[in-house]
């Protein structure tokens, strides 16, 4: 695989600033959050792509039968697509930090390749993730940063599984952080706040 895998807004990184990949959500384009990743971390390479399965027109990451149901063979396609795509781009941009966040569909495709490939990020926001299946444990996880943000009246995530996504990774040994509201599938404010303060805490802290 390589840079030109997905259709893809990119931004050259300033200096020795780091990477961040952004994930739309199902509807969403490569546009989406490719504003925000640089508000968020200000002179940073930006690299969001567009997902390259269309559900009825609606962009997506992998294709799914029904709401919360994925299509497994899919996925797996989808996720060594995307970590291919993620380590083109880590080859090209050496010796930096590389962080991620994605939205609904796009916290899940982020998801699923931290499990296959958790040595390609350093931190990760998911936000709105659904993982209705059983993750395996991933002993490359520990002291990985991942900020999980959920809803607790979200109908499309609901709460149960976020709570099992959460002692999952604590049970990896990532480095764990929450947000939590009592709304539904939309994003707040307190989610991007804690997500600036995850994507914008010094380097070094990668090294934990």
């Amino acid at each position: 695989m390589s840079v030109e895998s997905y259709k893809a807004l990119t931004k050259v990184p300033e200096r020795d600033a780091p990477l961040v990949f952004a994930f739309h959500g199902t509807g969403g384009d490569e546009q989406q959050f490719f504003g925000l990743a640089q508000e968020l971390v200000p002179g940073a390479g930006v690299i969001s792509p567009r997902g390259d399965v269309s559900e009825m027109g609606a962009a997506r990451f992998f294709r799914r039968t029904g709401e919360g149901v994925y299509d497994m063979h899919d996925l797996a396609r989808a996720t060594a697509k995307m970590a291919s795509f993620v380590e083109a781009w880590k080859e090209r941009y050496p010796d930096r930090p590389v962080y991620g966040f994605g939205y609904s569909n796009g916290a899940n495709i982020l998801a699923s390749v931290m499990m296959a490939r958790p040595d390609l990020f350093d931190r990760v926001a998911l936000l709105h993730p659904l993982v209705p299946w059983e993750p395996a444990s991933v002993s490359g996880l520990k002291g990985r940063q991942v900020l999980i943000t959920a809803g607790r009246h979200d109908p499309i995530c609901p709460w149960p599984m976020t709570e099992r996504l959460v002692s999952w990774f604590k049970a990896q040994g990532a480095q764990l952080a929450t947000s939590y509201h009592d709304g539904g599938h939309e994003m707040r404010r307190e989610e991007l706040a804690a997500m600036a303060q995850l994507l914008r805490a010094h380097p070094r802290a990668d090294a934990a």
